[in-house]
């Protein structure tokens, strides 16, 4: 490809990330990887509930020790959903500069928010919260530096012991409920920015996008709840 040929590609690219379609396009692109690696991440946090086999490895610990045999593949997905993060959140305080500019200059458009639903009145304060959340989680479940007893490769050790202490494990819930939030608004701007929309079509993916974020939010929830109900120990 040549420097003229990249070039060109670059400017028609930025040009597109200008536009508000731009912008909405990126974060329903990244929000559908942030949300396959969440439902992943939730499925693999519910395996705290499967009883040890006859090795005497927890499943959640071999889980994550398969992760680490294939280095490329778990740097490669961090990479990648690093980025889809980064891009997800620039693009979104973007649009919130945006729409308050013309929220300014538009009756109409202050008159049609108050109109919306709580999820998507949440977006704007719930996306830092979850941001920070994830940056705590990181530091506590991933590298240990906040957690009380941290042991590199155990799990399910680091996870029970972490959810015992009552006030984590709310504010565990707290995050996870204001993701459901996220997710179930996120999940269905998606839809509409990628064009799937529908009147026979938009009930189905709206209730689509509840279940799907209830079930993400009560996935989740489910842990730090079990640890503090002694149900997981």
């Amino acid at each position: 490809m040549s420097t003229v040929a990249l070039n060109g590609g670059l400017h028609r690219a930025a040009g597109f990330y200008e536009s508000v379609i731009g912008k909405k396009v990126v974060m329903a692109v990244t929000g559908f990887f942030l949300f396959g690696f969440v439902l992943v991440h939730m499925l693999a946090n519910l395996q705290v509930f499967v009883p040890v086999g006859p090795d005497g490895v927890q499943a959640l610990d071999r889980y994550a020790e398969h992760l680490r045999d294939i280095p490329p593949l778990l740097w490669g997905a961090r990479v990648v959903l690093l980025a889809s993060l980064i891009l997800h959140i620039v693009a979104a305080w973007q649009l919130t500069i945006l729409n308050k500019f013309e929220a300014r200059a538009s009756r109409y458009i202050k008159h049609a928010s108050l109109a919306s639903n709580y999820a998507s009145r949440t977006m704007v304060w719930s996306g830092p919260i979850i941001f920070f959340y994830i940056i705590y989680h990181l530091l506590d479940m991933t590298f240990g530096t906040v957690h009380p007893d941290f042991q590199p490769g155990k799990v399910f050790h680091n996870v029970v012991t972490g959810f015992q202490n009552p006030v984590v494990a709310i504010f565990y819930v707290v995050a996870n409920v204001l993701l459901a939030f996220h997710l179930y608004h996120g999940v269905w701007s998606m839809f509409q920015t990628l064009g799937i929309a529908h009147p026979r079509y938009t009930p189905i993916l709206k209730t689509a996008s509840a279940v799907f974020a209830v079930l993400i939010g009560v996935g989740f929830c489910s842990v730090p709840l079990a640890v503090l109900a002694g149900i997981v120990r």
